[in-house]
């Protein structure tokens, strides 16, 4: 048996609280095989790093290609009105534009700078899917193998979420602008699946979901074919309920509401990944958090696009699971999603306490467990024997840090610190990223600017 390389951290969180001080030993493959507050006895290899480490952070919603076009949809001219349907249009000419090599160059560099503030996974909601005349590729997974490879690249796991793409809007037609996305029905759509399957064997830090895109994406019935038909272990993933218009839609086109048709006609469970899941009412917050799914929250992106506000303290009252995903990627750092979670809910309530008890730690805890449920993925404890290490590592002895007791460390950690107080970024057992550098942070950044030039949209 080869020896376990050991790592000494001032303290490890786990569900149950810190672990002070902490040994970690992994093996070649980066599976914890030893965690104890007692130093081993027989360690050949041993590396003492000043720090507080979190298990890794879970992305559980990214469109990757959207990262090119972060930052250029905010000039908005006089006397017009922009939302989120006119910003389609934006992220309609930077999704018709990038070709399969520049795509894996925008995916690894916002893969790279996803790792440098805390994710280790990354599920990869991916719907642009053909060539730039909505041509199927040779292999119809060009585009999500050119996504796994770039996770490869970047050194972060990813859970590739191939989508159907169906229509244009409810009962309509697919407009031209969304022809890499299409495909036409369940049965291309499950082509899709099956290519996509191959890809991630490739990789083993790789796994597999499905999705349909939204409900007005994809035919209804569809919808439930679809899921009905699909592999019993994959989770699953769409988007439902994020703009108001698309709830008058809906109610025009079937006489429900989003979230309403979708508990009505399907067993909602722990499958379900719900992206946004914004405008709900009474009767939907209720019966989605009894349901046992998860509400995928994406608060930089949706506060972006102005989707609104979710119900998160009434949602958690009730039990109800959620996570965090970037999304469009405007903004990247967990600490900030989490904070943005917690503030909006403080601005319309007018009260401090979201949540009860100790917010910093139902924030993160959950996040963790159920952004691993969201990927595929079972554990029990944040880090486990025989599992992988897979961390964030904060610098204990920055100035805040230093100074804070072990029972305030967590709500310091989270509403007061940025990506500047991270020491680095390890999966599976090694860094990724230390001191703000990753380690193929030149190539990633070279490729990206070469991309970004090519493309001219800057």
């Amino acid at each position: 048996m080869s020896p376990l390389k050991y790592f000494h951290f001032n303290s490890l969180l786990q569900k149950e609280g810190w672990l002070s001080p902490a040994y970690i030993g992994v093996d070649q493959k980066g599976n914890i095989g030893y965690l104890s507050s007692q130093a081993p006895t027989d360690v050949i290899a041993l590396e003492s790093v000043q720090g507080f480490v979190l298990p890794g952070f879970q992305n559980a919603h990214s469109h990757a290609f959207q990262y090119a076009m972060a930052g250029l949809a905010e000039n908005h001219a006089a006397g017009t009105q922009d939302d989120f349907w006119t910003w389609r249009e934006a992220m309609y000419q930077c999704a018709l534009s990038v070709d399969p090599d520049q795509a894996e160059a925008i995916a690894a560099m916002l893969y790279a700078e996803m790792v440098r503030v805390g994710y280790t996974h990354v599920a990869e909601f991916h719907y642009l899917h053909h060539d730039k005349n909505g041509k199927p590729y040779a292999n119809r997974a060009e585009m999500g193998a050119r996504m796994v490879a770039a996770a490869q690249r970047a050194g972060i796991k990813i859970t590739l979420i191939p989508v159907f793409y169906q229509q244009g809007g409810f009962g309509l037609p697919p407009q031209e602008r969304q022809r890499r996305f299409i495909s036409k029905s369940v049965e291309e759509y499950f082509k899709l699946l099956d290519a996509s399957k191959k890809i991630i064997e490739n990789y083993a830090n790789a796994f597999l979901g499905f999705s349909v895109h939204s409900l007005r994406a994809v035919e209804l019935q569809d919808i439930i074919t679809t899921y009905n038909n699909a592999p019993a272990n994959l989770p699953f993933h769409l988007h439902v309920a994020e703009q108001k218009k698309e709830i008058m839609d809906c109610l025009a086109y079937c006489g429900k509401r989003p979230m309403q048709w979708l508990l009505e006609n399907m067993e909602v469970n722990e499958r379900f990944n719900l992206v946004h899941s914004t405008h709900l009412d009474d009767n939907e917050l209720a019966l989605l958090a009894k349901s046992g799914a998860t509400v995928v929250l994406c608060p930089s992106t949706e506060g972006n696009l102005g989707d609104g506000i979710f119900r998160m303290k009434e949602y958690a009252s009730l039990g109800g699971r959620w996570c965090i995903g970037t999304d469009s990627h405007i903004g990247l750092s967990p600490m900030e999603e989490f904070r943005m979670i917690d503030y909006r809910q403080r601005l319309v309530t007018n009260q401090r306490n979201t949540f009860e008890g100790d917010a910093a730690s139902y924030l993160i805890h959950e996040e963790v467990t159920t952004g691993r449920r969201a990927m595929g993925l079972k554990t029990e404890s944040h880090f486990e024997i025989g599992k992988s290490f897979d961390a964030v590592v904060y610098n204990s002895g920055s100035h805040l840090l230093a100074e804070t007791s072990e029972k305030n460390r967590l709500a310091t950690l989270l509403f007061t610190s940025d990506s500047s107080r991270i020491a680095g970024t390890i999966i599976n057992g090694k860094w990724v990223v230390k001191n703000q550098h990753h380690v193929q942070g030149h190539p990633i950044k070279n490729a990206f600017s070469k991309t970004m030039r090519a493309l001219r949209s800057r």
